[in-house]
């Protein structure tokens, strides 16, 4: 019996085309059977786009960016307990269990981290601060602001075949924090993986309505169909790439494009990295395993081991070794298998043909060749590959005087280029050539070394990785993006961002210049400005969150400042500097009129000052922030402080939630002594 079509996930239902309309085959890639048919004929993708604009925009206002955070953990959480079934379906794509981690739970890490840093580092409100408050008037009545809203839009992601679940969730993760819908639109070998995933989140129950839709299946007609506010994130050729940037909808309509393309990605051995060295083995391994893992089709694989000449035998050698010891081609069914085949046959026949132009261009090939290997099988035999796309890792090496299309030719699977350098300086020019590229790995000890290689290159790539005997153990390798750091880079390789902690977030938001009064800014944000509305009716510190409001305040009477409290402060702490025990020489600063308080003294007065003793509602004291000394007090002045609740932020997934206090020490003058944030852990009920 032949596959069923696969589902696209739309409008918040599961969706199949009609009967009968023509589909595209998908095969499994170890045995050429038939997994499953693709086809979206008859699929209204503009009722797709405008659902994700209304119906899941809705949805994502109505929550704030911790609710939104705490949602992709459970998000992370449901894949997890399921994760063994996208392993099972990723054997037909010719992953195995290794390469399902970094595909599988790659993608899951990358929801846990955005629940993370979502709740860590953005407001829990819908408006996000994008630095500090500008004056814009000399009395503070017309301030500026820029702030961070949602777009009004759809996300919509356009992957490649290699990450069907990393690919897809390192954009999705960010996109539904920031308050935008996506529509994924899989790459058709591996789409029924990615159908997966998405109705086990669908099965969860989780997904807000609309938010996440799923068309499994071509889209010829999709840019005609997007308008301003709505993004494109494309994973893929460089070629494809600038065929879709081209197009009037993001030349002149406003859509944002972003592409993450082809990628001739450099790997560096310092020419202090012996064979005796941690280096070299870090190197070595490194390197085998961008070769074998997901079969070579990664985009941050290494394509040009770059390489001190004295050294390109002994590192072809112990790769040969590497790969001979470690290598087990064949249908990932099998659990001796290590290496799976390519995506497809067709795949194979790009990477084959990719290969006899880097030969044709002077290549030599050093490891293996495009032979079809006797492979695996699921059973256990081994024997021929029949109709799978299997092809064997293979290193091509060139001479000196590297031909221009070791820089510019990508075979897309197991495959790298060694390319020799003798100085620095060269291998510099040899990563350079590559015209921009997603990351270049450098493994050296030697900083000067390392120094010289970062300065040369790290404009030319998006991520730059450096190995040395300190950090080889713990580092997560050349082609292993994080979510914390940026996933993209410069020129031939898109020039996009993605990932790149709240920075990707941002990508799927509107920065804007806000002029107003305080009072109109404080609504807007959420967060005190001075001059806003304030509430002096007992002490704040007696309020719990649910009854604090935004711009409660304490101002408190003055105390005194005197030199013996001066001099016992000094001695107390052992803070003897000048400036506080040495009249002449306090006098003598520019800065200071003789001896004067420390200002950590006037920090502990001002909590006394203010500190409502008895237990309450606040928990604890979390620190403070953004702390500056501005006039200095001398004996025989005074001090006050006035505390203003300047940001309230419950947690979401605690009893508790961080209050930020605006504190302002004033001398007897009125002059502004010190100010700073004081942030205080607040029980959300009283107690």
């Amino acid at each position: 019996m032949s596959p069923a079509v696969l589902p696209s996930y739309v409008r918040d239902g599961w969706w199949t085309p009609d009967a009968g309309a023509e589909a595209v085959v998908v095969r499994d890639s170890s045995t050429g059977e038939p997994v499953t048919h693709v086809s979206t004929a008859g699929l209204d993708l503009a009722a797709v786009l405008e659902h994700a604009r209304t119906v899941g925009t809705e949805s994502l206002a109505a929550l704030t960016f911790h609710q939104r955070a705490v949602l992709l953990k459970q998000f992370g959480a449901a894949l997890t307990e399921r994760k063994s079934e996208l392993y099972e379906l990723s054997k037909s794509a010719g992953a195995t269990l290794r390469d399902s981690l970094v595909d599988v739970d790659g993608g899951i890490g990358v929801l846990f981290t955005y629940s993370s840093k979502g709740r860590r580092e953005l407001e829990n409100g819908r408006v996000h601060l994008d630095g500090p408050v500008e004056p814009l008037s000399k009395d503070g009545s017309f301030l500026g602001r820029h702030i961070y809203t949602s777009l009004p839009g759809v996300a919509v992601q356009i992957n490649a075949f290699n990450f069907p679940v990393w690919g897809a969730l390192e954009k999705f993760a960010p996109a539904f924090l920031a308050g935008v819908p996506t529509v994924v639109k899989p790459a058709t070998p591996t789409a029924y993986v990615a159908e997966a995933w998405v109705r086990i989140l669908v099965e969860s129950g989780l997904l807000p309505a609309g938010t996440l839709q799923l068309v499994s299946g071509s889209v010829p007609d999709l840019f005609e169909h997007l308008r301003l506010g709505d993004t494109v994130a494309f994973t893929g050729s460089a070629t494809t790439a600038a065929k879709l940037r081209d197009h009037a909808a993001v030349q002149t309509g406003g859509v944002r494009f972003t592409s993450e393309t082809d990628s001739i990605n450099a790997s560096v051995l310092g020419p202090d990295a012996t064979p005796d060295t941690p280096e070299f083995e870090a190197y070595v391994k490194q390197l085998f395993v961008e070769l074998t893992t997901k079969a070579g089709q990664k985009c941050t694989a290494i394509r040009r081991a770059i390489v001190p000449a004295d050294r390109v035998e002994e590192v072809v050698a112990a790769l040969r070794d590497r790969i001979a010891q470690r290598v087990v081609v064949g249908d990932p069914h099998d659990e001796s298998v290590t290496m799976g085949p390519l995506v497809s046959l067709a795949q194979r026949a790009e990477v084959v043909s990719a290969v006899d132009r880097l030969l044709a261009a002077g290549g030599t090939a050093l490891i293996g060749d495009v032979t079809v290997p006797d492979v695996t099988r699921a059973d256990g035999t081994v024997g021929p590959a029949d109709d799978g796309a299997f092809l064997a890792p293979m290193v091509i090496g060139f001479g000196a005087e590297t031909p221009d299309a070791a820089h510019e030719i990508e075979a897309f699977g197991p495959v790298t280029s060694v390319l020799p350098y003798r100085a620095v300086e060269d291998a510099v020019a040899l990563v350079q050539r590559g015209g921009g590229s997603l990351v270049t790995s450098v493994a050296s000890a030697d900083t000067d070394v390392v120094t010289a290689l970062v300065s040369g290159v790290a404009a030319y790539n998006g991520r730059v990785l450096v190995l040395d005997r300190d950090d080889a153990r713990t580092s997560t390798g050349h082609g292993s993006p994080v979510p914390h750091l940026v996933h993209g880079g410069p020129g031939r390789a898109g020039g996009g961002e993605e990932l790149g902690g709240i920075r990707a977030v941002l990508h799927y938001m509107q920065r804007t210049a806000i002029q107003g009064s305080p009072r109109v800014l404080t609504a807007l944000t959420g967060v005190w400005h001075p001059g806003a509305e304030v509430r002096q009716e007992g002490h704040p510190f007696r309020r719990s969150l649910q009854t604090l409001r935004i711009g409660d305040q304490f101002a408190s009477a003055l105390r005194p400042v005197t030199l013996d409290d001066i001099a016992h402060f000094a001695e107390f702490t052992g803070d003897t500097f000048y400036a506080h025990t040495d009249e002449e020489a306090a006098a003598a600063n520019p800065f200071f009129p003789g001896r004067v308080a420390h200002g950590y003294l006037l920090v502990s007065w001002a909590a006394g000052l203010f500190v409502d003793p008895d237990p309450g509602p606040v928990l604890a004291n979390y620190g403070l922030e953004n702390l500056r000394f501005i006039t200095p007090v001398s004996p025989g002045d005074a001090i006050r402080v006035t505390l203003t609740a300047k940001q309230i932020t419950p947690r979401e997934t605690d009893e508790y939630g961080e209050v930020r206090w605006d504190a302002v020490i004033h001398n007897q003058n009125g002059e502004i002594v010190a100010t700073y944030d004081v942030l205080t852990l607040v029980s959300k009920e009283d107690r």
